[in-house]
């Protein structure tokens, strides 16, 4: 059978007339030359017309797709390297979206899979068990810290973040405290794009096509020491890390004490370009939530599973929340699966009488991904991936460093193999670009340029522009100097073009 026998399917003459946005070829191969583990031309052709005559792309100007230019098309992964439908060969600075920490390619994940799809399939959560969820949820209260020893399935970081807002709505209720119901998180700071987890998320320009959102989120000053001084604060950092955690307070106190359930926080947040917590920071908040009943929600949706070089990053940072919220990494990315992560104390209320928490998910806690997770924890403590991470991180961060040196560098920040570097157009003055500017260099430059060099990576513009890295918790020194070596050439062009 074809690919165009349906009448409503388009002729393919016009879809790889020219490349796509980043379509142009890195490493200097000759356009047209077909490398090897290319897919070949007429494939190339068929998939460009099928994707832009149907496929909606997450996040994505669909504009790109409707001007006829394409989109790359990834085909294959090996290792800490991705290859486009061309046969060209990128290195993974994202781990695919913070995912894929064990790396591309590996067939163990995918015989535990297969394994699992023969053996059963598929069965719900709901007033069932199966054994791979069962030793999962066992695994995983083990690694937690703390009393956080009951584990609730999900699909995906989103739903996770959503459940954790419900259970804190629920759990107060149960409790005789109905009032409680707000959340509290921090500026630029992404928790999910459902309609609950949106109202937590910071992001102004991801929310207001989407209003009016879920009531109760309300926001605090993020922990950007960079950027101190533009939210009033001038100090040392360990004094910005209790400014900044007594603006938790000061909106506990603003809301109502009795209006709060929650405080939604990343370890390392990620939208705005990595901004670790400053010394202490995560002990006041801790004693702030404790004083005013209010849950410690760690949401490590990306910072989990060995990301900073803990299984959790709260055990990394040195505190216990109320909650976690954990997906991407617990997989690798072979399978998709979220879980939220509670303690006893807020599991209790549930355990008498009719009391049910009426939520789930047709595909939470699924046997395949499940059973893909437990491999995948196998294969980290066996090739002692935290351990790797732990050693290797200040080596990355040192060679990141190295580009500070460039005038368009402003900050390298980050923990673990989780770093952002913010782009300035005066390192003097730490002044920013215009959105016009950003625009410009982040999308018109900097985006394609980067792919082009061979390396995949976020040019970011939640906030100030900023280049994100996370790759695959299995690279090393060499790979930290070709990464660098990418973005010195990269960025060096891109400040000539200011």
């Amino acid at each position: 059978m074809t690919l165009f026998t349906r009448s409503k399917k388009k002729k393919a003459e016009t879809a790889h007339d020219t490349h796509s946005a980043h379509g142009a070829t890195p490493g200097g191969e000759l356009p047209g030359v077909e490398l090897p583990g290319s897919i070949g031309g007429a494939r190339e052709a068929e998939l460009q017309t099928m994707a832009r005559d149907h496929l909606w792309m997450h996040f994505a100007r669909q504009s790109g797709m409707e001007s006829g230019a394409g989109v790359p098309i990834i085909v294959r992964g090996e290792g800490h390297h991705v290859y486009d439908s061309h046969g060209r060969k990128y290195i993974d600075g994202l781990s695919g979206l913070f995912v894929v920490q064990v790396g591309h390619g590996r067939e163990r994940l995918a015989e535990a899979a297969r394994k699992q799809a023969e053996e059963l399939a598929f069965f719900p959560l709901w007033s069932y068990a199966h054994p791979t969820a069962i030793e999962l949820a066992d695994r995983l209260a083990d690694y937690a810290p703390g009393d956080l020893n009951r584990v609730f399935f999900t699909t995906g970081g989103g739903e996770a973040v959503e459940s954790a807002w419900k259970l804190a709505k629920q759990y107060f209720k149960l409790t005789g405290k109905p009032m409680k119901h707000k959340v509290i998180s921090r500026a630029i700071a992404y928790h999910g794009t459902p309609q609950g987890a949106l109202a937590i998320t910071g992001i102004p320009g991801m929310k207001e096509m989407f209003e009016p959102l879920t009531p109760g989120g309300f926001r605090v000053p993020n922990t950007n020491y960079y950027r101190a001084e533009e939210m009033g604060f001038h100090g040392s950092l360990e004094e910005f890390g209790q400014w900044a955690a007594n603006r938790i307070e000061e909106a506990i106190l603003f809301e109502g004490p009795d209006t709060v359930a929650a405080v939604f926080l990343e370890p390392v947040q990620n939208s705005g370009g990595c901004f670790p917590p400053p010394p202490g920071y995560f002990t006041r908040v801790r004693e702030i939530c404790d004083k005013y009943d209010v849950l410690l929600v760690s949401d490590e949706v990306i910072c989990a599973y060995g990301r900073i070089g803990e299984m959790f990053a709260c055990t990394a940072l040195g505190y216990v929340p109320d909650i976690i919220t954990s997906a991407k990494g617990l997989t690798s990315g072979y399978s998709p699966l979220g879980a939220m992560i509670v303690s006893d104390r807020l599991y209790e209320p549930f355990t008498h009488g009719q009391t049910a928490f009426y939520h789930g998910y047709t595909f939470a806690g699924h046997p395949v991904s499940a059973a893909v997770a437990l491999e995948n924890l196998n294969i980290m403590e066996e090739e002692g991936i935290l351990e790797h991470v732990r050693e290797n991180s200040p080596k990355f961060r040192a060679a990141l460093e190295r580009l500070k040196d460039l005038p368009i560098v402003g900050d390298v920040r980050g923990e673990g193999y989780f770093f952002g570097i913010e782009l300035v157009k005066n390192k003097e003055t730490k002044e920013t670009f215009s959105d016009d500017e950003a625009e410009r260099l982040l999308r018109g430059f900097l985006s394609k340029a980067l792919f082009d060099a061979g390396l995949y990576c976020r040019a970011d513009d939640r906030g100030d522009p900023v280049i994100q890295l996370a790759p695959p918790l299995t690279i090393g020194p060499a790979e930290f100097d070709e990464i660098e070596g990418i973005l010195r050439k990269v960025l060096t062009e891109a400040w000539t073009r200011l």
